[in-house]
């Protein structure tokens, strides 16, 4: 049951205070007097949009659920509130030099968001980072600004080399980061080839640790970066090359999700003493790249936890502007202008996924009625169900379940018809649903009574894939809002956890967000007769879509990016159609052509044997053929 203490005065208030829609929205969600979940894209500066509203009307032009929504005024607003932060911490801390933001192109490939980002970012000259051959791709040919930064991270060959190099003729600013000592020589030699060198980067493997999920990621161990001693030997090779002049940057990275401020302050302690140690070896520097890691309070905790921060935006802006500077000015060395490659914190807020319940299911409700030829286990445990007060809760508790355990034994030894259990295991949950309706609200009971709430919950199955949609869930138990996005006026009376389409037992959500917190179970309403029951993932928009997989063949769902319109409503920008199950098919090698030839030839041989009238083998060649042009979910 829902945790309230309203008794029957239950408001949209409290709806939204029941899923923490206060402390994660971030001025983004909430909610209005229809009880619906409604978006502000550009924040708090006006402007709103009834989120099941816009569903229904995306559905009207023929987009089924699921729908994958990008809000990219909320992409631009993200944008706004990491400038403005470096802004006013560089006017308070009186920093001489500049802040230059790039998006790791890894957080999310898609087109029409790095489009947006590169559009909305160029009145900061705001750039890209790359960390394969195929996102270098991609940032070359969207940046069009000379003064944008293409940061050239990960593994690199000669052509990735000389790709960026000759990039740099183009008037890009490409900077090839070393990442290993290997491609140190590769750098010289393409630079020999070409004539030219590229801008140059150093990415240092600190020795600070880091918190969190990804603490394991950084230190002495970590993949990428070059030690203390490799960074001074690469120093020498680039001097002895006549590049030392092309170095200007120092890049390093202490894991995704920062959860802890502390973190950040060590590692720029220590980054902030080796780029001026590299200044003074004679490298021109300039750039000082504190990577990614900025994290979002995905929980609501503001707290140093896996799914939460324990710092604001403008107080890690803070921490990088301040420590920096306190770093380089008692040296003399010019203070650089500060590079982040925040991607989790500019994308996770900008869309949402939008599911429909197809049904649920849990344990039985149904309360047998009293035979005359009822086995002496059934009997007692109508006794039983029929005896439960709330003075002897515990005791009728520990009774059902030894006349549970009776009737399982009786029907293994063939004492008890398969009816008679049935009758009994009814009976046995009848008794559990009486006993939690008597619980008290305190903690004074037993455990295994209060355990029993979650033994009666409710299965929901959702219209989506969490392997597609939602991967970090099951692969590293990311913790995502999810809640319903309609019907926040009435009090949930059910407790469940969701299931997808795959068959797979992964393929749910069971832990979700409460008061900062987690549980296994979330508060849910009882779907009605005829009425679709709309529920929301929130906070997803980094990561999953690349990281997304086509477990039993499901696909990429809709998605539409839209914007706030003038004068109010909203104005659909983008439509990404969804894979059809042909797509799905061809991407694992099937031709459905050849799939549809070999159904009809199959079903000609039905036809002559007798086996299949020609109606229905053109009812099954049409089916298979319409299913083929369909998305891969569920359709009404």
């Amino acid at each position: 049951m829902a945790r309230s203490d309203t008794a029957g005065t239950w408001t949209v208030e409290n709806g939204a205070g029941l899923y923490d829609l206060d402390r994660w929205g971030d001025s983004y969600f909430s909610t209005n007097s229809r009880g619906h979940v409604t978006v502000q894209p550009r924040g708090d500066r006006g402007g709103s949009i009834d989120l099941v509203d816009l569903v229904k009307g995306l559905q009207e032009r023929d987009l089924g659920l699921p729908l994958l929504i990008r809000f990219d005024d909320i992409l631009e607003d993200r944008l706004e509130r990491l400038h403005a932060a470096f802004d006013r911490a560089i006017a308070h801390y009186g920093y001489v030099g500049r802040y230059q933001g790039v998006f790791p192109v890894k957080c999310n490939q898609q087109r029409h968001v790095v489009e947006q980002l590169v559009d909305s970012g160029q009145r900061w000259h705001f750039g890209l980072e790359a960390g394969s051959k195929a996102e270098l791709l991609i940032a070359l040919s969207l940046l069009n600004d000379p003064e944008a930064l293409l940061i050239c991270n990960g593994y690199k060959d000669q052509r990735y080399i000389e790709t960026a190099i000759l990039a740099r003729r183009l008037g890009q600013q490409p900077v090839v980061v070393i990442e290993q000592p290997d491609e140190v020589e590769r750098i010289i030699q393409a630079s020999q080839v070409l004539g030219a060198a590229p801008m140059i980067g150093i990415r240092a493997r600190l020795s600070s640790l880091s918190t969190g999920r990804w603490g394991s990621s950084v230190g002495d161990r970590a993949k990428f970066g070059l030690s203390i001693p490799e960074l001074l030997e690469t120093t020498e090779t680039l001097r002895d090359a006549g590049l030392l002049g092309d170095l200007r940057l120092l890049h390093f990275h202490i894991g995704s999700q920062i959860n802890d401020i502390a973190v950040l302050k060590d590692a720029l302690q220590e980054a902030g003493q080796i780029y001026g140690e590299l200044h003074r070896l004679g490298a021109p520097m300039g750039y000082l790249d504190v990577g990614g890691g900025l994290g979002i309070d995905y929980d609501g905790s503001r707290s140093a936890t896996a799914a939460s921060t324990n710092y604001s935006l403008q107080n890690y802006a803070n921490d990088v502007v301040a420590t920096v500077k306190e770093c380089c000015e008692p040296c003399g060395v010019p203070v650089p202008t500060l590079v982040s490659e925040s991607g989790r914190a500019l994308a996770s807020h900008f869309s949402v996924l939008v599911f429909d319940i197809l049904g649920n299911g849990g344990a039985p409700d149904e309360i047998p009625v009293p035979r005359e030829d009822d086995p002496l286990i059934v009997r007692n445990l109508h006794d039983t169900l029929g005896g439960i007060s709330q003075g002897n809760l515990q005791e009728a508790w520990n009774d059902a379940l030894k006349f549970k355990q009776d009737a399982l034994s009786a029907f293994r030894l063939g004492y008890l018809r398969l009816p008679e259990r049935a009758r009994a295991e009814q009976l046995a949950w009848a008794c559990a649903r009486r006993i939690v309706k008597l619980l008290p609200q305190d903690d004074d009971m037993p455990e295994e009574l209060h355990s029993l709430r979650a033994s009666l919950a409710s299965t929901y199955y959702g219209n989506f894939s969490v392997f597609r949609s939602a991967p970090d869930t099951w692969a590293i138990d990311q913790l995502f809002p999810v809640m319903p996005i309609h019907r926040l006026n009435e009090e949930p009376d059910q407790l469940g956890s969701i299931a997808d389409l795959t068959c797979d037992s992964d393929g749910k959500l069971a832990r979700f967000i409460e008061g900062g917190k987690s549980k296994t179970l979330l508060e849910l309403h009882t779907p009605q007769e005829g009425e679709p029951y709309l529920l929301g993932l929130f906070l997803a928009g980094a990561y999953q879509e690349v990281m997304g997989n086509l477990h039993n063949l499901f696909g990429s769902t809709n998605a539409v990016h839209i914007r706030l319109a003038p004068g109010g409503g909203y104005r659909l920008d983008h439509v990404v159609r969804g894979d059809t199950n042909a797509d799905v098919l061809q991407a694992m090698e099937h031709d459905p052509d050849l799939m549809l030839e070999r159904l009809r030839l199959a079903s000609e041989e039905a036809i002559r044997e007798g086996r299949l009238g020609v109606s229905d083998a053109r009812l099954l060649i049409s089916h298979v053929s319409n299913s083929l042009q369909q998305s891969t979910y569920l359709q009404a």
